[in-house]
């Protein structure tokens, strides 16, 4: 059981038989009334985000998530396999839980999951993955009618929009949570 002074970001909360975690919370104390907590919470299965106000000082039931660090091997048909660097557990997490990162996916690459009794809830990659750009036609200097960006398909079959100025075989960084180009790696 947490109070709802202790919530914080990442924290996962079972209300109703079902585990939300808290994506953001604001403690308020008005002027007139009691305080309350504020908070943006989302479906660890769906992926439902709700907005939900708690009286400060509430009981709220919290669900024990184990996160480990886990390095991904290969994909396999629908499934991602990856691998316990501890215990070399090998397990196998469907694309719909991996949702949107998978298509930022690297072998060998370094992730963290969460898992609620042995059953795998997300997948947390790294803020910025570094990737190769496999195809982009070449920008033309003086075309802004797309406001400077053109696509480019990475080594990982992702397709995001880049500078006019990135060519074939440029390393990008990347934000993994949506996609956007943050700037070029310096081989």
């Amino acid at each position: 059981m947490a109070d709802t002074s202790d919530f914080k970001n990442g924290l996962v909360l079972k209300i109703d038989g079902q585990l939300w975690q808290i994506i953001e919370f604001q403690h308020v104390k008005p002027g007139k009334g009691p305080a309350f907590v504020r908070t943006k919470i989302k479906n660890v299965l769906s992926g439902k985000t709700v907005d939900k106000t708690w009286n400060a000082g509430v009981k709220v039931e919290t669900a024990t998530v184990d996160r480990r660090d886990m390095t991904y091997l290969y994909h396999d048909g629908t499934d991602y396999v990856f691998m316990d660097g501890e215990t070399y557990d090998q397990i196998s997490i469907s694309e719909e839980t991996l949702g949107g990162g998978a298509r930022f996916l690297l072998e060998n690459m370094q992730v963290q999951v969460a898992t609620h009794e042995g059953t795998p809830l997300f997948v947390e990659l790294p803020v910025t993955v570094e990737l190769e750009v496999t195809h982009t036609d070449p920008g033309l200097q003086g075309d802004r009618s797309t406001g400077g960006t053109k696509p480019a398909t990475l080594e990982t079959g992702a397709e995001i929009q880049v500078p006019l100025f990135i060519n074939t075989g440029d390393k990008l960084k990347v934000d993994s949570r949506d996609g956007s180009y943050l700037g070029r790696v310096n081989s």
